[in-house]
């Protein structure tokens, strides 16, 4: 203890003879601006600590309001489904139709077994020929129908006119017959007054024999003829009944003959039934011609082979998912921002995307904002009653878009998970 207060005793000693040698020793600049240094406050370097921080936090502050970013995002691209449009058994498939395989556009997939559609067009190309030789006999048809049914409506009227003037012919023959038997009759009458008159001349003797047989023989012949133009009246008669049935049946073919433009008419109706037919027939074979080059299925897009299901020999049905093709050089960006976010938010605006699997920036734009927030897409969307509601704030997805050029080895993968900085200002 006496030995430390002995030391505390000589610190003010030696501190003295330092200010003395100071004070005594020549000035020097450097030595007197370094003494100077050091002679500032620490409250002076306290605050421009502070000013040095606030700055900063300005700083980032204004360069951070710029810029919105979410870790709640990931690349996205398409899945094409391939399926069958068809069913059938498959009997070949591409050797290089593997899971992640990449595979260019228009490479056949999967070949089904073509025999039963070969058969279908066939069958619908024989119908085809088929139709078609009906609807052209139809349509010869549709000529001769109307030529012979308007020539049997013209044969028809010139025969019915022809039976009329008969009628008309066979009348004035009756006309004449009759007054021929009206004289033959008076002829008659008086030839049989005589013959009686003579008669009894003779059996008075008061005339020869000879002269009342000429009479009786005039009588006679008056007789005779009278009878003959009776026979001609009723041969007449009978003549005019027979055109007036001749007149009827030709009026009958007449009326007959006058569907003639319905006849035609369901010529040409058969000749467009054949016509559709025919068209009918051509949609079948294309159907058939359809189906047989579905038997070959191919790659719509270029891209990586993934969920492969298809085997050789397997029974497929039609709308069967087959594999998924992955297009690599068709990828976004899907950012699920706050609606926060977006207040300033904007298609086109430039953004830096970071990708977590090779830890490097890719640079890209906003290609299009949604049209509602994501819950409103889900299976089940909320439903905000009266009694249960709680605030949450809603992502919305944004689409990005990566500038191209940028991916030439296809690296980037639907998946990855990102992390987009989307400048706002």
């Amino acid at each position: 203890m006496p030995e430390a207060i002995e030391i505390i005793e000589e610190e003010p000693r030696v501190s003295s003879a330092l200010r003395e040698a100071e004070n005594t020793a020549p000035l020097n600049p450097h030595t007197t601006l370094m003494s100077k240094r050091k002679r500032v406050p620490r409250w002076v370097l306290a605050v421009f600590g502070v000013f040095v921080v606030v700055a900063a936090a300005l700083s980032w502050w204004l360069y951070a309001r710029h810029f919105e970013s979410t870790d709640d995002a990931q690349i996205d691209g398409h899945l094409n489904a391939i399926s069958s449009r068809i069913s059938g058994t498959v009997q070949y498939i591409n050797p290089k139709l593997e899971n992640n395989q990449y595979i260019e556009a228009g490479t056949l997939l999967v070949e089904l077994d073509p025999n039963d559609y070969q058969a279908a067009l066939d069958h619908a190309k024989a119908d085809l020929a088929t139709q078609e030789a009906d609807a052209q006999s139809a349509g010869v048809n549709v000529p001769i129908t109307n030529t012979s049914a308007f020539s049997r409506l013209r044969f028809a009227e010139a025969a019915r006119d022809e039976a009329a003037a008969s009628v008309e012919a066979a009348g004035a023959e009756l006309a004449a017959a009759q007054h021929k038997v009206q004289q033959d009759d008076a002829i008659y009458s008086r030839a049989e007054r005589d013959r009686l008159r003579y008669q009894a001349l003779v059996e008075k003797r008061e005339i020869s024999r000879s002269e009342y047989d000429a009479r009786e023989t005039e009588a006679e012949a008056a007789g005779q003829a009278l009878e003959s133009d009776r026979a001609m009246v009723l041969s007449i008669n009978q003549k005019i009944v027979q055109a007036r049935k001749l007149v009827a049946q030709r009026e009958s073919q007449i009326e007959d003959s006058r569907t003639a433009p319905q006849r035609v008419i369901d010529a040409k109706a058969k000749s467009q039934f054949s016509v559709g037919k025919v068209a009918q027939a051509k949609a079948d074979v294309r159907t058939a011609e359809l189906n047989l080059s579905y038997t070959k299925i191919y790659a719509p897009v270029s891209g990586v082979i993934g969920r492969k299901t298809v085997e050789l020999g397997q029974r497929i049905q039609a709308g069967q998912s087959l594999l998924a093709i992955v297009p690599v050089d068709d990828i976004w960006v899907t950012a699920e921002f706050k609606e926060t976010q977006l207040k300033y938010m904007r298609p086109g605006q430039s953004v830096s995307i970071h990708v977590d699997t090779f830890g490097r920036d890719y640079e890209g734009m906003v290609e299009n904002l949604p049209g509602a927030a994501g819950t409103l897409f889900s299976l089940l969307p909320p439903e905000n009653a009266s009694g249960n509601f709680v605030k949450v704030v809603q992502r919305l997805p944004v689409r990005i878009r990566f500038n191209p050029n940028q991916d030439p080895q296809h690296l980037l993968r639907p998946g990855m998970s990102v992390e987009p900085k989307v400048k706002v200002h």
